[in-house]
């Protein structure tokens, strides 16, 4: 026993020693010489092929005759303000043209009820029936393809009609009003040609029908139905009405169940569509006790924004029926919300109005209206009867009458969308009368609607497929009707953001400069940050929320929103913040300092900044040289000069938009084309770059007719802030590994209006001289960017004047690394403590290349390439973390689309073609009449609410199937950044039952690190990965409230037309027929005959 005990200790050693392994030792100063000599040779390389040092050796040969220019953010953005001011003031003006057109022809015409008028209807044109004739209103109309609209094929001499399927086109009120905007057609024409930089212009009728110039083809829909109707875009709403406060009264009691829930839900959301970023909303259903849609909006009115939009549509469609409907407390509850928001201060301060949607009212409520809303009646009330039942319907009325509103019996689907749209002409009474022309501008937004518009999707930079439009109403000017406020229409035309923000040249703002648009709500119209797509399988859509991105949720360094405060009160000043920011899709994190400049935009609710960083952003150099001279080397096969960006503006004469930017530079230099208007201080540094590059393109081609080009060297480059490249493709299209990078798909590496190329915007952050090295991965085709920086210096200052690089494979880096890191048998292993001879290709090794960004740039296995280090070893990374060597960034971003499971209507019934609505209309009428002549208007067969799957949520009787949606939230994930100040690091991690050894060295002069680790000692168990995946931010209810009611500054529309005493309040409404109207059906039918079989 004692001799048990003696042992013990002994045994306890040795239990100890075979539970771990033994750790093996990696040779720090092995490593540090491998890196040592790979650097050597990867700046040889890099230096040779891309010739570096001869653009860096010209560059300073003409520091001499250079000018260097301290760019001043304040005028700068007063300037470029002042020139989006002149563009958008033109716009204006060809509104103002339209508007007064318009009212001039309606003032001139007389009411013919029997007028018989031919007009291009653009759904019809050069449409033939069976015999080969032109169908009814369709005739030959001439088109042509054209550059200028999206290469679309238009008439630029003659504007088309397009009429909603559901409107008969060949109403009397219709073909008055056609007839009328005729007069339109000389103006649209006489616009264009004053300034050729408009695009669609229009006018949208409160009849329903939508005049286009230039003349286009319409295209149904799948179903052969046009269901575009110009009085629910946002345009027309915002220019009929002033800013107003709707609360949304919705009867859910038992007698609602049915068809009649179903078409008040419809009604609600309809209303919701006509409301924009300057409107406030709330919806309230009622029983016997009064309940909020959402209860954390109890009390109070919120913008309606997209996003609240949807929610409350989301909501709205979950609501069921029960109970018995007491309207008394749901309207007093109505009015104290109106009162509370006005007395206030919140809200819109300007209309006000209550939606009472009800299958009938059994009493007038006068006590209530005594009470809160006479005698001045601050509120209008709208009625909406829904269902076949009249038994109420005085009362019903009597509300919408006495209370300045109007009042209309809905009892089909196919009835919402005109009864809704009638509030909208009561609103708009006080300003038609007064005839306030206001001129509004929307929101940004997308316009699905044309053909072509998607395939911009993958053509265009995100940011600038948006566009906004400036809008004004029509009125009738006749005495008669003057007190009735008859709104005739609105006109208006588009502005592509793009074309505005090419008023703010790139080249001023440097590498990581830009500029940016908000509205008065403080969204954003344009950003490079700005991201309104989403990826939803193979297809790119636009987000839910694609137009109400705030400032804050992008420039969210801005912490205090003292940013976004002052640009939506429309100061003028400047702001400096510290920012985070990131490149090559959020992966990499650059810490800069960014200058903001910011001023508002005269007559427009818009307010306009950009940004300069501090440092080699704010500083920039001028050089100068002979036409002749520059022109030459301007030329030459290996140079191109930014597509995207406005040397000359060949937009303005249509015989100058054949042209490329290169080839009307070229012209105009040449006195070919005088009259081309061009930015004569980005041509002046073009032709300067263009002959202080030229000797790279010499060298590049000496280096390859010496046909010694190392295999794996592909493709050398430059790029000057200019906006000039040069390219030198080394190897042949068959043997380049890198097929796509720098042609004209590879929009991240190419100079556009939204960025500088991801490798001019790396090497600037690098220091000059000094290679950054990346791996690509292009859809499983790897390969390495080397990229520099190269500058000038002159009169006590420094500019970046450009980046050139290097393109290479992967196996050319690989032979080379492989070949310095691994030791000969015979080596020297004297005075080594550890491994030795050391070789990167042993299975006992794991050597990898990593980028200071933690990103893999070498690995023996190809697959690791281009992936985060902390993913594929958390253990070292960890480590590498806690040493300080690695710095974890956190970034944000809330713009992101998270899988959400939900419960979806779908598996509604197949859309249906026109010939399969006659067919669906026969069977009904044959099996069904009685009840099909009450419950349905045939005209809303070919509404496309009631049979787009896109609306499927307003039938209750679709299967509900379970599927995983992507909806908008808010996401944080991690970022990494290497401290250069860490040459090296060693150590020891243990991991259970083994020790894992690593050595890390800086390789000098670049951005990369060689870590070599043990292979064998798994600690995966101790270290779990470290991934990059993004986490969605999830809020508490409490939290996700007080968000979600916050209400940030904005400011207010100028104009508000809320009252006018002349208004006649009694032209209220009446009982809108429920009897088949025959002419509309007979339209609809002959209609849907001549359209072609949609399959």
């Amino acid at each position: 026993m004692e001799a048990w005990s003696k042992a013990r200790p002994v045994l306890a050693l040795f239990f100890l020693w075979i539970g771990v392994e033994a750790q093996m030792k990696i040779p720090p100063e092995t490593v540090q010489q491998w890196a040592s000599v790979f650097s050597a040779q990867l700046r040889d390389l890099s230096t040779k092929y891309s010739g570096s040092l001869l653009l860096q050796k010209k560059l300073k040969d003409v520091e001499p005759i250079i000018k260097m220019v301290d760019i001043d953010g304040v005028d700068l953005v007063k300037d470029y303000a002042d020139r989006i001011e002149r563009m958008l003031g033109s716009k204006m003006k060809s509104v103002k043209r339209l508007a007064e057109s318009a009212e001039d022809a309606d003032f001139y015409h007389d009411f013919n009820a029997t007028l018989e008028f031919d007009y291009y209807n653009s759904m019809l044109i050069n449409t033939a029936d069976e015999d080969g004739d032109p169908v009814e209103l369709g005739g030959d109309f001439p088109l042509e393809e054209n550059e200028h609209f999206n290469k679309m094929a238009v008439n630029t001499q003659q504007s088309t009609i397009q009429v909603p399927t559901n409107v008969y086109n060949k109403d009397p009120d219709i073909l008055n009003a056609i007839y009328n905007s005729e007069a339109l057609n000389d103006v649209f024409v006489g616009n264009f040609q004053k300034d050729p930089t408009l695009t669609w212009q229009y006018f949208g009728s409160s009849t329903g029908f939508f005049r286009i110039y230039p003349g286009i083809k319409w295209t149904p829909d799948t179903n052969g139905v046009a269901a575009f109707d110009c009085r629910n875009r946002n345009w027309y709403i915002q220019a009929a009405t002033s800013p107003k406060d709707i609360v949304v009264m919705v009867d859910i009691s038992g007698s609602m169940k049915g068809l009649k829930m179903t078409i008040a839900k419809h009604t609600i959301n309809t209303i919701l569509d006509t409301l924009g970023e300057n409107d406030f909303v709330n919806v309230i259903a009622y029983t016997d006790y009064v309940r909020y849609v959402e209860p954390c909006f109890k009390g109070t009115l919120v913008q309606a924004d997209l996003d609240n939009r949807e929610h409350f549509k989301m909501l709205v469609e979950e609501l069921h029926v029960k109970g018995e409907a007491k309207i008394k407390n749901a309207m007093k509850e109505s009015f104290k919300i109106l009162n509370e928001a006005r007395v206030s201060g919140q809200g819109s301060m300007c209309n006000q109005a209550i939606m009472l949607i009800t299958d009938g009212a059994m009493e007038d409520f006068r006590s209530v209206f005594e009470e809160f809303n006479w005698p001045d009646r601050r509120v209008r009330v709208f009625t909406y009867l829904i269902g076949r039942e009249m038994t109420f319907a005085q009362n019903t009325k009597w509300i919408a009458c006495n209370n300045k509103g109007y009042y209309t019996h809905v009892s089909t689907l196919a009835d919402v969308q005109e009864n809704v749209m009638e509030y909208l002409h009561v609103l708009s009474r006080p300003m038609v009368i007064n005839h306030d022309h206001d001129i509004i501008w929307t929101e940004a937004y997308m316009d699905t609607v044309l053909p072509k518009t998607k395939e911009l999707f993958n053509t265009k930079a995100q940011s600038l497929l948006l566009m906004t439009s400036v809008a004004m109403p029509v009125f009738s000017k006749k005495k008669e009707t003057l007190s009735h406020g008859i709104l005739l229409g609105v006109v208006g035309t588009d502005v592509p953001l793009m074309e505005v923000m090419k008023l703010a040249p790139r080249y001023m703002l440097g590498a990581h400069g830009y500029a940016f648009l908000i509205t008065n709500n403080g969204y954003i119209l344009a950003h490079p940050d700005l991201r309104p797509l989403y990826k939803d399988g193979k297809k790119l859509k636009p987000k839910p929320n694609y137009n109400s991105v705030d400032l804050s949720e992008v420039e969210w360094e801005d912490a205090e929103q003292t940013l976004r405060t002052a640009m939506v009160r429309g100061e003028t000043g400047s702001r400096s913040l510290g920012v985070r920011a990131s490149v090559e899709n959020g992966r990499r994190p650059l810490f800069l300092r960014n200058e903001y400049f910011y001023t508002n935009i005269d007559d427009t609710p818009f307010s306009f900044g950009l940004v300069l960083t501090r440092g080699h952003g704010k500083v920039m150099f001028v050089g100068n040289v002979s036409v002749e001279e520059g022109l030459h080397d301007l030329t030459s096969p290996d140079l191109s000069i930014a597509s995207e960006w406005t040397y000359c503006e060949t937009d303005i004469d249509p015989a100058h938009r054949k042209y490329t930017q290169l080839q009307a530079a070229v012209r105009y230099l040449l006195g070919q084309e005088p009259d081309l208007e061009c930015d004569e201080l980005l041509l002046q540094q073009t032709l300067f770059d263009a002959v202080v590059t030229a000797p790279m393109e010499a060298y590049w081609n000496a280096l390859a007719l010496d046909d010694r080009v190392e295999s794996g060297v592909e493709t050398a480059f430059l790029g000057t802030r200019a906006g000039l490249m040069r390219i030198m493709r080394y190897a042949s299209p068959e043997t380049r590994v890198a097929k796509k990078f720098l042609t004209p798909a590879d929009q991240d590496n190419l100079f556009t209006v939204d960025h500088f190329p991801l490798w001019y915007r790396l090497a600037v952050e690098n220091p000059p001289g000094s290679f950054f090295y990346y791996a690509v991965n292009d859809k499983g085709a790897k390969f390495a960017v080397a990229t520099t920086a190269v500058t000038v210096s002159a009169q006590g200052k420094t500019a970046v004047a450009g980046a050139v690089g290097l393109q290479m494979s992967l196996d050319l880096l690989e032979k080379t690394f492989w070949a310095i890191t691994q030791q000969a048998d015979d080596t020297d292993c004297s005075g080594v403590d550890g491994l030795c001879p050391l070789s990167c290709q042993s299975d006992d090794l794991r050597c990898w290349l990593v980028d200071n960004h933690g990103f893999i740039l070498l690995s023996k296995e190809r697959k690791e390439v281009g992936r985060f280090l902390g993913e594929l070893d958390g253990a070292v990374m960890s480590t590498l973390l806690k040493m300080g060597m690695y710095k974890k960034v956190s970034l944000f971003d809330y713009q992101a689309m998270c899988k959400n499971s939900h419960h979806h209507a779908s598996g509604g019934p197949t859309p249906l073609g026109p010939f399969s609505v006659a067919a669906a209309i026969a069977r009904w009428i044959f099996s069904n009449a009685l009840m099909f002549l009450l419950d349905f208007n045939l005209c809303g067969l070919w509404h496309s609410d009631y049979f787009v799957d896109a609306k499927a949520g307003y039938h209750t009787s679709h299967k509900q199937k379970k599927v995983e949606a992507l909806v908008p939230c808010e996401t944080a994930y991690p970022g990494f950044t290497y401290d250069a100040s860490v040459k090296e690091a060693n150590g020891v991690i243990k991991c259970g039952r083994c020790q894992k050894m690593f050595v890390v060295q800086q390789v000098p002069d670049t951005n990369l690190v060689l870590l070599v680790t043990e292979a064998n000692c798994d600690c995966s168990r101790q270290y779990g990965p470290i991934p990059l995946e993004p986490k969605e931010i999830k809020y508490n209810a409490t939290v996700k409230c007080t968000r979600m009611k916050s209400q940030k500054v904005r400011r207010r529309p100028e104009s508000c037309h809320a009252y006018h005493p002349k208004e006649n309040a009694k032209d209220c409404g009446g009982a809108s027929s429920i009897s088949l109207s025959i002419k509309l059906f007979s339209a609809s039918l002959l209609l849907s005959g001549s359209l072609p079989r949609m399959t």
